[in-house]
């Protein structure tokens, strides 16, 4: 499914970025040939305007002959043609027969009788044509029963173009291999996140299923020794209800808890928050934990600093503290130590739970916060514990934009951290 998934996700990324670079070169090169044709208009024009100045369609004798038929290399008048281009001037009559050549390179007369045909075989004023691997430019000037055939080399500008082609294909290439690769990375890194969450989620639904199929499977055994003892009275099978209604109730704290976090997850609770005296809150939370302390024959310290002011949901802290202090009781050695601290630390609130007993091992302290996580499972079971408290309180404590750690100290300390800044 993943790898279907990162695939999708490489083929949009080439198909955007190949249609990106062809739009990106085609505008390049439509731009480009539109100047090139552009200069080969101009530099024909003004090759034009010189071969007319300069033979003025004089009355010369055929191809080769004397006179003006043959090579005049000063262009008639004793000025050079543009230095940049080459280029040259047939005239011929009606017939399409070559009657004048004005150009300053020797070359036979069949090549320039070439060049006329050709440029009448294309038809119309202006055109292209290619002779002996070079690509020439003309334009036909009519004059009376002559027409002046003016070409210009041109072979230099299509490689221009030819390059330019190449050179697009080449980076093209090189931009999708590294596209490919630069995709297929970040690809992986956006799927990441996903599959982590999906493997989450299937964690989820087999760890719920897993406590659920517990209590479950003690109600329907308790149910079917009732059925089995039908004729006795109620009050003798009495033990087998108080079964049923306790697996009951801890499924009632196993759904509600879980309805909880999947609200909190969605952003969905209509909590209203609002600034509340944090230090009165925590302190009531103490004095309703006092009697599980003494009757588990522990010791409680706290130092909470008067009237510190926390904005968010004043119950909601209250569960906090509740779970931490729960925890700190379930999880501390015989006649251990609790203590609680509550204080301004610069621009931030503090609040720390400690407790004495066996410690949290390095591997587990960044997994205590997860869902139904539990470093020793038939201790938590026993304890009645579901390993969704710590994460119950990571939900809160970030909703109220604060930051919740632990740290401990194998067969010595633990202490939970939560900083409000």
């Amino acid at each position: 499914m993943f790898n279907k998934l990162r695939n999708r996700f490489l083929i949009l990324n080439l198909v955007i970025f190949s249609f990106i670079m062809l739009l990106a070169f085609a505008t390049i090169y439509t731009i480009t040939y539109q100047n090139v044709r552009n200069d080969i208009k101009m530099e024909l024009h003004r090759v034009s305007e010189f071969y007319l100045k300069s033979s003025d369609f004089r009355d010369d004798s055929g191809p080769g002959g004397g006179g003006g038929g043959g090579m005049k290399p000063d262009g008639g008048n004793g000025e050079p043609p543009p230095e940049r281009s080459v280029s040259f001037m047939v005239k011929t009559d009606g017939q399409g027969t070559v009657t004048s050549i004005d150009s300053k390179f020797a070359m036979d007369a069949g090549f320039y009788e070439e060049a006329a045909a050709l440029t009448v075989a294309g038809g119309g004023e202006t055109g292209q044509f290619v002779l002996d691997g070079n690509k020439w430019a003309y334009t036909i000037i009519p004059a009376g029963s002559e027409s002046g055939i003016v070409c210009l080399d041109v072979t230099a500008q299509q490689k221009i173009l030819t390059t330019l082609i190449y050179t697009f294909s080449a980076v093209a290439v090189g931009m999708l291999i590294v596209i490919f690769f630069t995709s297929r990375f970040f690809a992986n890194r956006a799927i990441a996140p996903v599959r982590e969450a999906f493997d989450k989620q299937k964690q989820f639904i087999a760890d719920a299923s897993h406590e659920l199929k517990t209590p479950l499977a003690i109600i329907n055994t308790n149910a079917d020794v009732l059925l089995a003892n039908g004729d006795e009275s109620i009050d003798s099978q009495a033990k087998w209800l108080h079964r049923i209604k306790s697996e009951t109730e801890r499924m009632k704290t196993l759904t509600g808890d879980l309805l909880y976090l999947t609200e909190m997850d969605d952003a969905r609770t209509s909590v209203m928050f609002a600034p509340f005296n944090a230090s009165d809150s925590i302190e009531s939370v103490i004095l309703t934990m006092e009697a599980s302390v003494y009757e588990r024959n522990l010791s409680m310290d706290y130092d909470i600093e008067p009237d510190l002011m926390l904005h968010g949901n004043s119950e909601q802290i209250k569960q906090v503290v509740m779970i931490l202090l729960d925890n700190a009781i379930k999880y501390s050695n015989s006649q251990g130590t609790i203590t609680l601290s509550f204080k301004k630390r610069g621009h931030d609130l503090v609040l720390k739970v400690s407790n004495t007993g066996e410690g949290i091992a390095a591997e587990h302290l960044e997994r205590i916060f997860d869902r139904f996580y539990r470093i020793d499972a038939s201790r938590a079971r026993k304890l009645g514990g579901y390993g969704l408290g710590l994460a119950i309180a990571k939900s809160i404590v970030e909703q109220h934009k604060g930051k919740i750690s632990a740290k401990s100290d194998l067969g010595e300390t633990t202490t939970f951290t939560i900083v409000w800044s």
